[in-house]
């Protein structure tokens, strides 16, 4: 099988390079793409050295079973057509074509069947929306969601290397503001992303949109609050969601339960808990009033938010291709 990586340097593409070698997929044919400043340098995938190559038009036209990308919208939008253009089967972890109404935004475990046998640009959802459609996807199969308030607890790694540098030299002293609104030692900024017109931020919005889209339910509002916070590894969320009928406590613990890739604990969690795994992890469920639950939602953002549900879309799609 021959896959490719676009942006195999960077935080997501690494990740990436390691959930494919845990995955035991056959990939006799890998290709590593970054910018030219990369090119030359050398990655391991299964004790085999590669050597990381330019991008470029022409090597986007050739034949590719899966292009994953993680280099940001500029590249996506630049090369990922060229690469659909060619044939080929596109899973793209940016922003850039999430919300196009001909290219699905897939989370396997939800709505996976949405890409059988289908050729060309797959969207990756945002990290802070695929561990919390995840948590609530069998609630909403189930039962049906009317509300969700969701508050995220966001890791410096979501920005990717640059995120994770910024707080580890403000650690060491040096208080830099190059990549967040403010200082994040010590600190939590309630902003992730540009303010928009409607007082909401894109990282807020995404989870609007996204998340009615996964769920192909443009009835369910969501109202977000998106903060960074000084940790490394992994999302948390506290979330509110209000279903469309009154059920046991019991009954909503055994729906999440049963979500493939969910593990539902009474255990504390927190982020340095779920570093490196590829679950999300459910705990703190409780009920407050008729028909309205409240969760708390962990998992590892650039694991389970990118690489990881990256590549079991690539694993989905193989799976269910004729």
């Amino acid at each position: 099988m021959k896959v490719g990586i676009v942006g195999a340097t960077g935080e997501v593409g690494r990740t990436m390079i390691k959930v494919l070698e845990e995955s035991n997929l056959k990939v006799d044919g890998l290709r590593l793409f970054a910018s030219k400043k990369s090119a030359g340098k050398k990655l391991k995938f299964k004790d085999k050295e590669y050597t990381i190559e330019e991008i470029s038009e022409n090597v986007m036209r050739e034949k590719y079973d899966y292009l994953l990308f993680s280099a940001g919208g500029n590249v996506s939008r630049r090369y990922a057509p060229i690469a659909a253009e060619a044939g080929n089967v596109i899973i793209d972890n940016s922003s850039a074509f999430r919300m196009q109404e001909n290219i699905p935004l897939v989370v396997p475990e939800i709505n996976g069947e949405i890409i059988k046998n289908y050729k060309g640009i797959i969207a990756n959802p945002n990290c802070s929306t695929i561990q919390m459609v995840l948590a609530l996807s069998e609630i909403q199969k189930q039962i049906g969601i009317e509300e969700i308030f969701v508050s995220t607890y966001q890791a410096v790694s979501g920005a990717g290397n640059k995120g994770i540098q910024e707080l580890l030299n403000q650690q060491n002293g040096i208080n830099n503001t190059a990549h967040f609104p403010d200082i994040i030692i010590n600190n939590v900024i309630p902003q992730i992303g540009p303010i928009l017109e409607n007082g909401f931020t894109e990282e807020e919005m995404k989870m609007v949109n996204e998340t009615r889209k996964i769920f192909n339910d443009d009835s369910i509002s969501v109202y977000p609050t998106a903060v960074r916070v000084p940790v490394l590894y992994g999302h948390s969320e506290s979330v509110v969601f209000r279903i469309k009928k009154d059920i046991p406590l019991e009954t909503i613990k055994n729906l999440i339960s049963a979500t493939e890739n969910v593990v539902y604990t009474e255990k504390l969690l927190t982020p340095l808990m779920v570093a490196g795994s590829n679950i999300t992890y459910v705990s703190r469920l409780r009920k407050m009033g008729k028909n309205t639950f409240l969760i708390w939602i962990v998992a590892d953002n650039v694991r389970v938010g990118a690489a990881t549900n990256a590549v079991r879309i690539l694993l989905k799609h193989l799976e269910m291709r004729d």
